[in-house]
């Protein structure tokens, strides 16, 4: 008996069986909907019938059902279940953002070209009959896309966000401020943009970022922003440097990368524009989640500060090191009070307040430190999830951070929750997440080649906890073709403009 070969998905679904026979779609094929499934079949036919040419209406007799159904608890929030039989497709979740992750999987059971921007006519389009039950490990999967160093229009960010989406990826993190740039606008803060918003790039309207939120919510990707405090903060104090420690002082946009010792001071005026600027963030951003970033931020200013050292006495905290800490405190509690939870790098796992999710990144074992506090786990250490590295040390390899290699398989041996923690501290771990940094990477082309296939890598461990490195492998060569059928680069970039650096 001839063995049925099980198409090569990214991620691997948690449970597949290849059955006899294909499903062919046709000028005659519709769809077919419960209440609640409605997003599922806009993203069905907007991701489908441009390519395919087929008009897919929906129909009381379509051939392709899409139903949400609550009594399928057992696959949570995002877990879907699919049948494709010769005549029929049935695609069924407990959840409407099950159905989404479901869509993805029908895009990549077609052929190749129907992720392409040009759409494909006189194709016969159909697909393999399986069975697929499929619940990811992680409810976060995300990418951090670092948008201050080097802006990117929205317009790739609406391509990005399609190319998570196609991987079941459900996080895009946006790092939206830092010492080379400020992305978004503040109404009460005009200069950040008109200011903090020229070096490398440009910056965001509020309408750009509200479409934004709203185009990926339809593809169940959720958009988290992060504004950085205390430190990392140079763009925002050449617009306004009364925030700084020495507000008699003109600063400029920092044009180099590295750690700047320029931070926020700690006066009460800093905390009024902390909060409004995350008044308008939240206004924004309807994620639970809201990242204030939190690292790498020096306290030698702090420390020869009059305004600061008050500070440390009137809040009987030991020294200026310590308002690292109280700072982080006053604003994550004012977004626990609007019912947000604030997020924040740790470098200890042991260095911030109570409320806060923490996102680990300078090794995995500060993940399990904060875990053991009772803390909320995001995995991004940099060893093995951060983009910004070369993929490989071949002589053609474009400049990257300067450091070591991450390659594929590197990035495919990441385990979010390692099997040597005990049980409860594995528990408070969301998920993981990857970094792309763009210190280095002045083009759209470059951040691309450095998220993929990596990314790829990122997503089938955190959707399917898989350790099948063959396996992913085998899978890979095959979804190369859907990768280049949407034009994501397989290799370098022939030619890469100077980046600043760091004397």
């Amino acid at each position: 008996m001839r063995m049925l070969r099980s198409p090569a998905l990214v991620p691997r679904p948690s449970q597949l069986t290849a059955l006899p026979g294909r499903f062919t779609f046709d000028d005659r094929t519709a769809i077919r909907a419960t209440p609640g499934a409605e997003p599922a079949v806009s993203l069905l036919r907007t991701l489908l019938a441009p390519a395919t040419g087929l008009p897919l209406p929906v129909a009381a007799d379509g051939r392709i059902v899409l139903a949400v159904d609550p009594g399928l608890s057992g696959l949570g929030e995002e877990g879907y279940g699919l049948t494709v039989g010769p005549d029929a497709v049935l695609l069924r979740a407990a959840r409407p953002g099950g159905l989404l992750h479901g869509v993805q999987t029908l895009r990549q059971l077609l052929p190749p070209a129907v992720l392409s921007a040009a759409p494909v006519r006189d194709a016969e389009w159909s697909m393999p009959c399986v069975q697929i039950t499929d619940v990811p490990r992680f409810g976060w999967r995300g990418a951090m896309l670092d948008v201050a160093r080097h802006f990117r229009p929205v317009s790739f960010l609406r391509r990005f966000t399609d190319l998570l989406a196609l991987h079941k990826l459900n996080v895009l993190h946006l790092h939206l401020t830092d010492d080379q740039g400020w992305r978004m606008p503040v109404a009460a803060y005009p200069k950040l943009t008109e200011v903090g918003g020229v070096p490398h790039g440009g910056a965001y309207t509020r309408r750009e970022l509200a479409e934004l939120v709203a185009y990926a919510a339809g593809r169940g990707v959720t958009v988290v922003p992060e504004i950085e405090m205390p430190g990392h903060v140079r763009a925002a104090l050449a617009a306004y440097p009364h925030l700084g420690n020495r507000p008699e002082r003109q600063l400029d946009v920092w044009r180099r990368w590295g750690v700047c010792d320029t931070v926020l001071g700690v006066h009460d005026e800093v905390l009024d524009f902390c909060r409004t600027v995350l008044d308008e963030v939240m206004e924004t951003f309807p994620s639970p989640y809201v990242h204030v970033g939190g690292e790498e931020c020096p306290t030698t200013e702090w420390q020869r500060s009059p305004a600061a050292r008050a500070r440390v006495a009137e809040q009987g905290l030991d020294g200026p090191q310590a308002l690292h800490g109280w700072f982080m405190r006053s604003i994550g509690d004012f977004l626990v009070e609007r019912g947000r939870r604030p997020l924040a790098w740790t470098e200890t796992g042991r260095d911030l307040p109570d409320a806060f999710t923490v996102v680990p990144w300078r090794d995995a074992e500060h993940g399990l430190a904060a875990a053991g506090r009772g803390h909320q786990v995001v995995m991004a250490p940099y060893r093995s999830t951060y983009l910004d590295y070369p993929q490989s040390a071949r002589p053609g390899e474009p400049p990257g951070q300067p450091g070591q290699v991450v390659d594929l398989r590197t990035v495919y041996g990441t385990d979010p929750a390692p099997a040597h923690w005990q049980p409860a501290a594995a528990a408070q771990v969301l998920g993981t997440q990857a970094q792309l940094w763009t210190e280095y990477v002045p083009t759209a082309e470059h951040a691309e080649y450095l998220a993929f296939p990596r990314l790829c890598a990122l997503a089938d461990t955190a959707w399917s906890g898989g350790r099948d490195w063959p396996g992913f492998q085998h899978r890979m060569h095959l979804h190369r073709a859907r990768l280049d059928a949407l034009g994501v680069p397989g290799r370098p970039p022939t030619h890469q403009p100077p980046g600043e650096e760091t004397p």
